[in-house]
C-alpha cells in the first residue's frame, strides 16, 4: 500500500458506511500511513464523528471534522461542513471521506475542490441487504443507478447485535450478484470481530473479509 489512497464511502441508512471509513482510517494509521479522515455527513447529524474525534487522533489520524464545543446549537437540527473539508483532497497522505447517506448525501462529495483533478478516487458503496431498499438484487441495482460514478462495493450487511456469519453471508450473496450484473467489483465483507471469526479471511463468494471494531454506537450526539 505505497501509493496514495484516497476513498469516499456512501451508503443507505443504517449500511454501516460511517463505521466502515471509521475502521478503514485506523486499519492505515496502524500501517504507518499519513491518514485524513473527512466527516462529511450533513444528512444525519445526529451521528457524527464529533465524540470520538479527539480519540481517532490519539491513534494518529488527522480528523478534519467539528468538535462538539464547536457547534452548540445545532444538535440534532442540523449539520454544516466544516471549511477546512472543501479543500481534503489536496492534503498530504491518505484521505478517507465520510459522505452523507443515501442517493442526495453522495452528492456531498461535489462541494469538494479538486475530484475530477484527483485520479486516486475511489467511490466505494456500503450495503447492507438487511435495510430497505437494499435488501435485493434489483433494489440494489436500482440504488446504485442514482448514485453516479461507483468504483467499488462493500458487503456490510448486518441486524445490529443479532448478526450472525449466515445473514452476512446472505449479504455476500447478493452483493456478488450484483457485482457480476454491473461489472463493479466487491471490494471487501465487513463484519465484528466475532462474526468475522466464524467467516475466515474470505466469505462465501470469495471476497476478502475485513474485521469491524464497533465505534459509532458511542457517536450520538
Amino acid at each position: 500500500m505505497s501509493e496514495r489512497i484516497v476513498e469516499a464511502y456512501v451508503g443507505e441508512y443504517a449500511s454501516g458506511k460511517s463505521e466502515v471509513a471509521v475502521n478503514r482510517a485506523l486499519e492505515l494509521a496502524r500501517a504507518h500511513r499519513q491518514v485524513n479522515l473527512v466527516d462529511l455527513d450533513i444528512v444525519e447529524p445526529c451521528y457524527t464523528l464529533r465524540p470520538i474525534k479527539k480519540e481517532l487522533e490519539a491513534a494518529g489520524i488527522y480528523v478534519v471534522a467539528w468538535e462538539t464545543r464547536e457547534t452548540m446549537g445545532l444538535g440534532e437540527a442540523g449539520n454544516i461542513i466544516k471549511p477546512e473539508a472543501r479543500w481534503a483532497l489536496y492534503r498530504e497522505g491518505d484521505v478517507i471521506l465520510d459522505i452523507g447517506y443515501g442517493i442526495e448525501g453522495a452528492k456531498t462529495l461535489n462541494l469538494l475542490e479538486g475530484v475530477e483533478e484527483t485520479p486516486e478516487l475511489q467511490v466505494l458503496v456500503v450495503l447492507n441487504a438487511k435495510r430497505p431498499m437494499t435488501s435485493t438484487v434489483e433494489e440494489i441495482i436500482e440504488y446504485l443507478k442514482g448514485l453516479g460514478h461507483i468504483d467499488g462495493l462493500i458487503n456490510n450487511t448486518h441486524l445490529g447485535e443479532e448478526t450472525t456469519a449466515a445473514i452476512v453471508q446472505e449479504g455476500a450473496r447478493v452483493v456478488s450478484e450484483v457485482s457480476k450484473i454491473l461489472g463493479i467489483p466487491v471490494v471487501a465483507t465487513t463484519a465484528v470481530q466475532e462474526v468475522a471469526a466464524e467467516l475466515g479471511p474470505q466469505d462465501c463468494m470469495g471476497n476478502p473479509v475485513r474485521i469491524l471494531h464497533r465505534y459509532m454506537p458511542r457517536t450520538f450526539w
